[in-house]
Order: structure tokens, then sequence, then C-alpha cells
């Protein structure tokens, strides 16, 4: 877009070497107003820092936002999401993708309150990032300008970039000198961790990766047991003390980190065509996960469960390629949250050395009846005779060719 038509930008800005070099590119290209947003979404860093850097690289205060959406992120994305079990590939549980939407709202919000005409993120051209943003930006604010600094710019390399934030007194961290060994980002949810030392996917991951969980194998050699209480598909307490949304994912990251739950190898396919390995780091997630299909196991019925099952994939994937906020991921939604409606109760887990397992599930709600299921005498509300007609039945049309093969001698 013409660099004149741009007169105030809010910048997604993480107080990091590359956001800070973006904040200045914009200045000095574009020769606009930049304001900066940063989300706190629980990634375990202190933020003020990056209201320090804005300041210094001539950014005014009133122009600086950082907004705590650590409570909305669990509450408003990242519990829907799991009422479907969602996982991307089978085994994705979506940290990244789902804090997304949320951090271009807000920046959307903020936008439209300091009459801003422009947004900007610091994706790069070959990720997923830049989709998921700039999808959320045009649903949320159809005629919004959006700018990508990695897909205009004119660097070719991280010296490049380096050189131009020596020229304009930018400061850099040592271990920024040179490039990372791989980027990480993070959140209450999970820390992903790609590119540079994982970039092979044939080499193991080295253990200086895993920020987030402990080793596994150094894990507490006694197992650990834990209750999470649901109401309407939702968790609302751990060992039966009610906890706010964020704090309860807390409490199960901490958790998960002790017994070294959660980790996560993978190479997957990316939107925008390609192959990446990623290394994650979802302890409270994967715990969670295993205690919601727990809690469903006996409030859902079979044809419910079945349904959720055969949407679930459909669900992760337009989360994944950044459709949080289109008709089809609602209608999803809509379906999903009414299969909710009875999936109360408390989980029982039992933690051990990487492994998380339900060991104990009961409910009000409960549609397992052990008079029907048990192989000794009970209630005779089950006449096992009427088998055999429900066999025949569903046998019939299987009888039929089989009769047909037969004749023909196939």
């Amino acid at each position: 877009m013409p660099h004149g038509d741009v007169k105030k930008v809010v910048l997604a800005y993480s107080g990091g070497l590359d956001t800070s070099i973006i904040l200045k590119w914009l200045q000095t290209t574009y020769g606009c107003e930049v304001v900066t947003f940063t989300a706190d979404l629980g990634q375990g860093e202190e933020l003020e820092p990056a209201r320090a850097k804005a300041l210094t690289l001539g950014i005014k205060p009133q122009n600086i936002f950082i907004e705590d959406l650590r409570e909305e992120f669990v509450r408003d994305y990242v519990f829907p999401m799991f009422r479907a079990n969602a996982l991307y590939e089978g085994q994705y549980l979506l940290g990244t993708s789902i804090a997304r939407p949320l951090i271009a709202k807000t920046q959307i919000e903020i936008a439209e309150k300091v009459g801003a005409d422009a947004v900007a993120h610091g994706a790069t051209g070959k990720g997923n990032d830049q989709v998921r943003f700039e999808l959320s930006y045009y649903a949320l604010k159809p005629d919004v300008k959006v700018i990508a600094p990695w897909r205009e710019w004119e660097f070719k390399s991280r010296e490049a970039l380096l050189a131009f934030a020596e020229e304009n007194q930018i400061p850099i961290a040592k271990d920024k000198r040179g490039e990372a060994p791989f980027s990480t980002d993070a959140n209450l949810l999970h820390t992903s961790s790609e590119g540079k030392v994982l970039e092979d996917p044939s080499g193991e991951v080295p253990d200086y990766v895993y920020s987030r969980t402990d080793d596994p194998e150094t894990a507490p050699d006694k197992a650990e047991y834990v209750t999470i209480d649901f109401e309407r598909g939702d968790a609302v307490a751990i060992d039966g003390k009610k906890i706010k949304c964020a704090e309860l994912l807390a409490r199960l990251n901490a958790l998960g980190r002790k017994h070294g739950v959660g980790r996560l190898d993978l190479v997957e396919n990316r939107f925008v065509g390609m192959k990446s390995r990623g290394l994650y780091e979802t302890p409270g997630g994967t715990i969670l996960l295993a205690a919601h299909r727990g809690i469903e196991s006996i409030t859902l019925d079979r044809g419910a469960a079945h349904l959720k099952d055969e949407l679930m994939p459909k669900y992760a994937e337009l989360i994944y390629y950044g459709f949080w906020f289109s008709p089809e991921r609602e209608m999803l939604q809509a379906a999903i949250d009414k299969s909710q409606q009875f999936v109360t109760g408390r989980v029982r887990l039992k933690l051990y050395k990487g492994n998380v397992g339900v060991v104990g599930r009961e409910s009000r709600y409960s549609l397992y009846d052990q008079d029907l299921v048990t192989f000794e005498d009970g209630k005779v509300i089950y006449d096992q005779h009427d088998a055999e007609g429900f066999i025949r039945l569903n046998a019939l049309r299987l009888r039929t060719l089989g009769q047909r093969k037969r004749k023909l001698k196939l």
C-alpha cells in the first residue's frame, strides 16, 4: 500500500528485538504514529520492560497498551476449544493457534479506540500466524489496513536486521547477536519451540529446549492424584476447591511440569503448504484434555460422543488455519456447547513420569448403569435373548452380500 496512506498504526508488540525493529521500521518507512499493544496471556515474562522499550523508541505514554488478557483467554477461547477435545492432526493442542484471535480482537479494539487506520504484526511470511492474525483482523474490521513488515521490507538476513537495529540505537541483548538456536512462543496454555536446532526432524530434541516441563525420567518416583470438577464441560475446581479459569490452568501447569506431562515432538502441516517440526509443551492442557474426555465418557450418549469425535478434526483445523471468527466455527461451537449440557461431575487422575491417566469418574448425570453392564445377575432390565434379533437384523445386508458372492462364485 502507499506509505502515505497510513496515519496511525497499532502494532502487536512483544518488546523483543524483532518487534522493536518493526516499530522503528514503521516510523521510518511509513512516517506514521505508532501505538504499541502488548498482550499478557500468561507467557510468564515481565511485561513492563516492553513499556520502557517503547518509550525509548519514542512512543508516547498514552500510545502504549499492556492488557492482562489471561482470564478472558482461558474462559472465552481455551475452554470453548477444550469442550471439543480439539487436536490438530490428532496431536497438537493448538496453544499458539487459539491465542491469535484474542490478540487480534484486542488489537482491533485498541485501533478503534485511538482512531488508528492500520494494524501491524510481526509474523513471518512463511508461517501460519500471518494468516491467523489477518483473517481475524478482516473479520472484525473489514476495511482495516494491514501491514506485514516481513512481507514488505528489504532485509534479507539476520545480520541486516541487526545492522538496522544498531543504526537506530535499538538495544540488542547479547544472546540475540547472531541467530538464536530456536524460537519460542508462550502463553498460559503452552510453550512452542521451532527452528534452527529443531529443523532436522531426525534429531532428538535437546534437553535445553524444554522450558515448561521437567524431564519425565527424573520426575517424582511416587504418583500424584488430583481431582478436577466440571460444570457443563468446563473445569471449575481442583481437589474440590473452586478457582477462576486462569488460576486453574496455571495450577494444572504446575502439576504437569512436576511430573513431566505434556511434551510433544511434532511434524505438522502448515496452512501455507509446508511441513514444520515443532516442540510443544502443554502440561495443564494435557491433563485437562484427559479429564474432560473422562467426564464425557459417563455423561455423553454414544451418538453425541461419536458425532463430536467426527466434528472435532474440522473444528481443530478451523482454529489452526485462523478461522475462529468464521460462521462455520461458530456453528460447530453451538453444536459442541449443546453437547455439554450434562457434562458435569468429578474426574480423578493419576500423574506419573510423563503420563496422565483417568482412574475414576462420577456424575449425578451419569449414563453408566452398573446393574446393566454387570456380569452378575442384576435387575431384569436387559434380556440377553433380545440380542439374537438385534444381530440378525444387522446381519441382513451382510448375508445378502454373502449370498451374491456365493452365487457368482466371487
